[in-house]
């Protein structure tokens, strides 16, 4: 199965090197002789990294057959996609794309929202939920149990925070 793991967002320098914003996964999935797609079609281009470094907060990409400015500006705009790795993850880790569309419940069972995204903060990372864009703190004083093959997280919230 691939995953988007980056969009590439403008040309950089003269060499055809490609700025790219990298999605929530780990950026250490971009290296020299990884190979991506070019969008997630079945006949998607695929393109061979030949480096990836960092230029003060930007990760910038060169990819084998994209050597000028030119070339690189025909790929801007489009999604990178790799094969999903799984990770290994400790028993209280999970991915974003793992929670999005599970249910929040209390603990009578009852339907409080559905996650829609996760978003990630110095402080803590937080489960955006529906209805209206909440924002649930994922800590263990609000969280209670995932279940993933259930789809379902049991939550203990104080009043008001939906």
């Amino acid at each position: 199965m691939r995953v988007a793991v980056g969009k590439l967002t403008g040309v950089f320098g003269i060499r055809g090197e490609i700025k790219c914003r990298p999605s929530t996964l780990d950026t250490n999935a971009f290296a020299a002789g990884k190979t991506f797609s070019l969008g997630n079609a079945p006949n998607a281009r695929e393109v061979r990294c030949t480096g990836a470094r960092r230029h003060h907060e930007r990760l910038l990409l060169a990819f084998e057959g994209i050597a000028t400015p030119e070339e690189a500006r025909t790929i801007v705009g489009l999604e990178l996609y790799a094969e999903r790795e799984e990770p290994a993850l400790a028993s209280d880790e999970y991915l974003d794309r793992d929670l999005v569309g599970l249910r929040l419940i209390d603990g009578g069972g009852r339907e409080l929202a559905r996650v829609v995204a996760v978003q990630h903060f110095p402080a803590q990372d937080c489960l955006v939920v529906d209805p209206g864009s909440a924002l649930v703190p994922l800590v263990k004083a609000f969280i209670r149990r995932i279940d993933i093959a259930a789809g379902t997280i049991l939550v203990d919230l104080p009043d008001g925070l939906i």
